[in-house]
């Protein structure tokens, strides 16, 4: 009689505390998931992302946080095209392509990091702020370096470098050149 009364314990205390646990959200990986500077910004993705906690996840190179899952992250997505015409933002040093063609989802994709981060967040269930979430991810993130940064529309590239047009460019000044008609020296006698 006591053995079974333990049994029954023991699965009345299993069953509530898997009860308590969020199920692993299923999500897809990105193409290049398997690289390596994925797994560097998984290891260091955050336990709290805009007051929402961390699920685990079913797929290589993401991460999820909320119950429901409501901010979604995806390391190893396409590079974003240099000729991008989303806006770009920069939220704590890291530059996000924002589309929000499936607004009140937001999808955030870096812009200069290869391989790229995509973040989408639900904003219509997640009561803390977008902005929030990128900064929570920015140490995450920045472990994949940055090889280019956004340009705005007052800056052009010159010489393959981005310039401020705010900036003059110096007007080269002519540099006199010797004639080819100067005097001939006398000899003396």
């Amino acid at each position: 009689m006591k053995a079974k009364l333990g049994a029954v314990a023991v699965a009345l205390v299993t069953a509530l505390l898997l009860a308590g646990c969020a199920p692993t959200v299923a999500l897809s990986p990105a193409a290049d998931a398997t690289n390596a500077k994925c797994a560097s910004v998984v290891v260091l993705l955050p336990n709290t992302v805009s007051t929402l906690a961390q699920r685990q996840t079913n797929a290589q190179g993401t991460g999820a946080w909320g119950d429901p899952a409501d901010i979604l992250l995806y390391c190893g997505v396409p590079v974003p095209d240099p000729t991008s015409t989303l806006p770009c933002v920069t939220v704590d040093g890291i530059d996000w392509l924002r589309n929000d063609k499936d607004a009140p989802v937001y999808i955030f994709t870096t812009y200069g990091r290869n391989p790229a981060v995509t973040v989408k967040i639900n904003s219509r269930d997640v009561k803390a702020d977008g902005n929030q979430a990128l900064n929570d991810l920015a140490v995450a993130v920045a472990s994949i370096p940055s090889k280019h940064h956004c340009v705005s529309p007052e800056e052009v590239l010159q010489d393959g470098q981005p310039v401020s047009q705010a900036t003059p460019t110096p007007t080269p000044t002519p540099t006199p050149t010797p004639s080819a008609t100067a005097p001939k020296a006398t000899p003396t006698p």
